[in-house]
């Protein structure tokens, strides 16, 4: 289960994105290849894979550049009108269906989504050994992003959040400070302490992006990966004085056989972030655990179970 999943379920639409019909969600999945179509290697049946949810058009201007993500024909999991993966059985364009090899699990090889979005986001910060990285947001996709980041060769990783309990797994997986910012206000804590050179805001609150972006060196970057409200207010005075790089980022373009090489040697943990496990009729819950529980980061559904 993703946050976008619990946000069409709670609240029945994301941005310009409406649920206005029965919508089957989830786009972070895993399965096994029990069929395949006519030009399809027929050795591929009863390989267990990791399904990129997203099948671009791969004839436009932007999948041509690599930038298949900004397809504007893609037909993404979950995305209305187009109905997710939370099913028994799905078809799926044999490309976007990643072989995984044995030392992945079912719930890492579901879970290698979101390890995209942070592999994607370290990309578009261009991370590297040495960097002063700050992440606020300690959901599933800023600790996966603390990770990815270490394994970048970032010399110094800071996650603020909230919830103490999210701080500790944090700290357990690659962040070399935490910062509770109930009781320690992120300008107060880098206050005197060398500027930062990339802020992966995972959070979507407006004034984590700000005091994050109030943290960086000049000529630092800046990716805004956590969805919160439409508009923010920009200090523009501050991005063009330092030269601040700030850009977006939009699911993933080119990260799955990166990201499960990642899991398969050992340089990221997924496993550790799931927190409960869900019969398919009990999705519902699974949906709200986060909300209900200060200690689940992970939902994972079994619908064969």
């Amino acid at each position: 289960m993703c946050g976008s999943d619990t946000h069409y379920y709670t609240h029945g639409r994301i941005g310009s994105y409406a649920v206005t019909a029965p919508l089957v969600l989830g786009h972070e999945a895993a399965g096994v290849v029990v069929g395949v179509g006519a030009d399809v290697d027929p050795a591929r049946v009863g390989q267990r894979v990791s399904l990129e949810p997203g099948v671009p058009c791969r004839e436009c201007e932007q999948c041509l550049s690599g930038r298949y993500n900004l397809c504007p024909e893609m037909v993404f999991h979950a995305t209305p009108p187009v109905d997710g993966s939370l099913s028994e059985v799905i078809v799926h364009h044999h490309a976007f269906a990643h072989p995984v090899p044995d030392e992945v699990g079912d719930d890492a090889a579901a879970m290698v989504e979101p390890l995209s979005v942070a592999l994607w986001a370290c990309r578009k910060a261009a991370v590297g050994p040495g960097d002063r990285v700050l992440v606020t947001g300690a959901g599933p996709v800023g600790l996966l992003c603390a990770q990815v980041a270490r394994v970048a060769g970032a010399s110094e990783v800071v996650v603020v959040d909230v919830n103490p309990h999210r701080l500790a797994v944090a700290a357990a997986h690659g962040a070399t400070d935490t910062v509770d910012a109930r009781e320690v206000p992120l300008e107060t804590w880098y206050g005197g302490r060398p500027a930062l050179h990339v802020l992966l805001e995972c959070s979507g609150h407006p004034g984590s992006t700000l005091a994050g972006l109030r943290s960086l060196a000049p000529a630092g970057r800046a990716v805004l990966v956590g969805m919160g409200g439409d508009t923010l207010d920009l200090p523009v005075s501050l991005v063009q004085e330092r030269e601040l790089l700030v850009t977006g980022v939009f699911r993933y373009a080119n990260t799955w056989p990166a990201a499960i090489a990642l899991v398969a040697s050992g340089q990221v943990q997924l496993d550790d972030l799931v927190t409960g496990h869900f019969r398919l009729d009990q999705t519902a819950e699974a949906l709200t655990a986060a909300s209900d529980d200060p200690h689940a980061i992970k939902s994972m559904i079994h619908p064969q179970t």
